[in-house]
């Protein structure tokens, strides 16, 4: 028995902030963060809105588009790096907002790689026999923890959620193979400092500002082209598949850049790879789910084709995916 992905959805805020915005808050252009990111747009929770309430919208959606009663969901597995509150989880307020009497759920801190490992943990519950519907969302409100200030960040992130419903399944369909690694002494290369038990909240923290992001951008980007490019070749090899096999490359979005480096690397075409991060910007771990459910809606994918995913984030935490697409 594998598990399979039964339904996609998406949420993104209404709110645009597009680079001629951040011309106008930090020293930067639209040229400069086209060339370089191929971000022209991205999308910021509104007032009062945060992680919970866009996970709440993808679950409601995967409910409807499934034709699943809220009391059948088994699991909640929510991957952020920024819940409402570091406790209760965002899984949590998502249950009760959904108002799902017979599940339990947990959040999954991975970063940008957060979604993959979650699919990856959801996938294993189904295989169990003991799961019938899992849910797995990807979160982040990444603009509360941004320094509109600092032009090396606040250019490449937006909000956003996605998320999709696993099922077990019998056919050749549903999560193939899995590679996730973690490289923790990447960690101080990309770090939110303050706000844990390391660094409490204090005054200097604030002061510091060690509560927004940090990023090497030139360590991030050298290991985030190596690992993703690599990762996504090694399981294509794994498998005894290539690039032409595949249908669909879903990569997480942090760069262009990057992206193309892991097409190229797999020799995949340009054509069979999914782009969205002109519009969104990195939502952190609702990348992979966001272009997953675009992907579907728009038929770009089809029963039965090949799909490969692709991720690298802070930790350093990347990762792998083949998925047989269909119930």
């Amino acid at each position: 028995m594998k598990a399979t992905i039964t339904a996609t959805a998406k949420y993104l805020p209404e709110r645009i902030l597009s680079n001629f915005d951040l011309e106008k808050m930090v020293d930067t252009n639209d040229e400069w963060i086209r060339t370089r990111t191929g971000i022209e747009t991205r999308r910021l929770v509104s007032e009062g809105q945060a992680s919970a309430d866009m996970a709440t919208e993808v679950a409601k959606i995967l409910l409807e588009r499934s034709n699943t009663d809220k009391n059948e969901i088994d699991l909640i597995i929510i991957a952020t790096v920024t819940p409402d509150t570091m406790f209760p989880s965002t899984a949590a307020r998502v249950q009760h907002n959904l108002d799902a009497k017979k599940c339990w759920g947990f959040d999954l801190s991975g970063a940008c790689t957060g979604f993959l490992y979650a699919l990856e943990t959801g996938a294993r519950f189904v295989e169990s026999g003991d799961y019938r519907k899992v849910m797995v969302i990807g979160v982040d409100t990444m603009s509360s923890i941004i320094d509109y200030t600092d032009r090396n960040t606040c250019v490449l992130f937006g909000d956003g959620a996605g998320g999709v419903l696993l099922e077990p399944t019998e056919s050749e369909n549903g999560i193939l193979d899995a590679m996730l690694r973690i490289d923790g002494s990447g960690g101080d290369s990309l770090t939110m400092p303050g706000g844990g038990s390391l660094h409490p909240a204090s005054t200097d923290t604030v002061k510091k500002k060690m509560h927004y992001v940090y990023q090497d951008g030139k360590t991030v980007f050298k290991f985030a082209v190596k690992g993703m490019g690599d990762i996504s070749s090694d399981i294509l090899k794994k498998n005894n598949f290539t690039g032409n096999d595949v249908k669909l490359f879903i990569p997480h979005q942090a760069n262009k850049r990057i992206i193309d480096a892991a097409a190229k690397r797999c020799h995949i075409p340009d054509d069979r790879v999914l782009i969205n991060i002109d519009k969104y910007g990195n939502t952190t771990a609702g990348t992979i789910p966001i272009g997953m459910d675009e992907a579907a809606t728009d038929g770009i994918i089809k029963e039965g084709d090949l799909v490969l995913t692709a991720s690298f984030g802070a930790g350093f935490t990347w990762g792998s995916m083949l998925i047989r697409w269909g119930k």
